[in-house]
């Protein structure tokens, strides 16, 4: 019987198919080599675990030794009420779960806590005044341990915490409902996640890949991307994801990209009518762009533009990407791409040390630039609102740098447009199963120079300059954040060809 862990519980959450894949997959043709972005971010979990617990005091440390060994310690420790442990094991049956700390509470009861290096909850705003809600992978690996200390008759109690990046201390109630609208409580969660990885790590029902952005990272993306493409998967469809194509496979018994181009929609929709969970979550509207969509990937192969969008005519065309460590939420390089009546030429701001006086002064020379440039006779090009979302927030941090009048001006100018939501996303469809902005500009024969080109190995890039100052570090960064900008000049240069084809 295959051992249930915390990390199996994350896997399903991130990825329902990795668990049964790591187990039964083709393991010939998974990547061994650990990503260097994923290691990078274990180093620093561990560093950071390691910063939180050595400044807890005294505490009782269970790292080393076979899991049986710590296991029979943990279980001594509990009961000789030691006020923390550190790296205890819980073992029941084939349940085998690695709390971070158990710490002892006033009344004697142990509570579970996990130390974190991201923030401990999701969707806190501190402008709206929102504390955010837990995450749900961290929501179920302390109902996991909560669970296993319940199974050996353990004092326990019945809430966990998570240690975040800020090492602030936050309580997980795992008895309150998912959110609003979602009624169901995050033990109900837990307890269905549980079922459906044990039913995946039994082999009793198996499931398939699906193609997703998040999906990069993971050491089974060339293995589930063959698959996909070889068996003409419907999550090669831009934006339809797993649920949809499992319900499209279920309700309408097709499985094939080509075949989806071929359904009768009106006598779809009037079975809809009939059967309010036929095609349960696939509205009409979104019905009729995955058959669009099916039909120029799999037949059309050709770009298709739907309406007039008559880009500005100006004497300045900026094309700007910033380089961020979202995890760190720190901005280390601001580059523009500039095209003008004298040529063309790639400019940046970038910070050398990881200090807030650095990432403030590149963020200042980033507006002068700005405002150096003619005022009605520019216009900037950018992919994604995470430039502006990230602006809005370095001007809260920075305010001397720039007001947020000056920043809010600057993207409520008509000549200032993100690419993907402003055109691609809302009068574009591409035969391609990802709109990203490689993606495309590779469709369009734009090549990175570098061999890799990735914002995540970017980071790393910049992390290892910071403790090397190699030079050839930073001119790789350099030169990937410059392909990023020209690819946006590719892209935006197609869709000024596109645009003209239609009168």
């Amino acid at each position: 019987m295959k051992n249930i862990t915390a990390s199996k519980l994350y896997d399903y959450i991130k990825c329902p198919h990795k668990v049964w894949r790591d187990v039964y997959g083709p393991q010939d043709e998974k990547i061994q080599e650990t990503n260097p972005f994923v290691q990078m971010l274990w180093d620093r979990g561990v560093a950071h675990e390691k910063n939180v617990v050595a400044e807890m005091g005294d505490y009782l440390d269970l790292s080393k030794g076979s899991f049986e060994e710590r296991f029979e310690k943990t279980i001594s420790a509990i009961r000789n009420e030691t006020p923390l442990i550190y790296q205890g094991v819980l073992k029941f049956e084939n349940y085998l779960g690695i709390p971070d700390l158990l710490k002892r509470m006033p009344d004697g009861k142990y509570v579970p806590v996990d130390i974190k290096s991201g923030s401990g909850v999701e969707g806190a705003d501190e402008e709206f005044e929102e504390e955010g809600k837990p995450k749900p992978h961290y929501a179920v690996q302390l109902c996991f341990y909560i669970e296993l200390l319940k199974k050996l008759g353990l004092p326990n109690t019945g809430t966990g915490k998570i240690i975040d990046i800020y090492k602030k201390e936050i309580e997980y109630n795992l008895n309150a409902s998912r959110g609003k609208r979602n009624k169901m409580t995050w033990w109900k969660f837990y307890d269905q996640i549980k079922n459906n990885t044990q039913v995946l790590l039994a082999n009793e029902e198996q499931n398939k890949p699906a193609m997703a952005g998040s999906c990069k990272l993971c050491p089974w993306y060339d293995s589930c991307k063959k698959w996909c493409k070889e068996n003409e998967d419907l999550s090669n469809i831009f934006s339809l994801g797993r649920a949809k194509r499992d319900t499209i496979n279920e309700d309408l018994c097709i499985n094939k990209v080509g075949e989806i181009c071929e359904v009768d929609v009106t006598d779809i929709l009037a079975k809809k009518k009939k059967d309010k969970n036929f095609l349960k979550g696939v509205a009409e509207k979104t019905l009729g762009k995955i058959i669009v969509r099916a039909d120029i990937l799999h037949n059309k192969k050709d770009p298709v533009l739907y309406k007039k969008i008559d880009l500005p005519q100006v004497s300045y065309g900026l094309f700007f990407d910033i380089e961020d460590d979202p995890t760190q939420e720190f901005v280390y390089m601001h580059g523009v791409y500039e095209r003008s009546p004298a040529g063309e030429k790639f400019i940046h701001f970038t910070v050398k040390d990881k200090t807030k006086e650095a990432e403030e002064e590149a963020f200042s020379n980033f507006w002068k630039y700005v405002r150096s440039l003619p005022k009605n006779d520019f216009a900037a090009y950018y992919y994604s609102p995470h430039e502006k979302t990230t602006y809005r927030k370095m001007q809260k941090l920075y305010p001397d740098a720039v007001s947020a009048e000056e920043v809010e001006a600057f993207f409520a100018n008509p000549n200032v447009i993100d690419l993907y939501n402003d055109i691609i996303l809302k009068h574009t469809d591409w035969p391609l199963g990802s709109y990203s902005l490689k993606e495309i500009a590779q469709f369009l024969g734009f090549k990175w120079r570098d061999e890799t080109p990735s914002g995540a190995l970017s980071i790393q890039w910049f992390s290892e300059y910071l403790e090397t100052k190699d030079p050839k570090k930073m001119e790789r960064i350099l030169l990937y954040n410059e392909d990023d900008c020209k690819a946006t000049m590719v892209l935006k240069d197609e869709l000024e060809r596109l645009d003209k084809l239609i009168t």
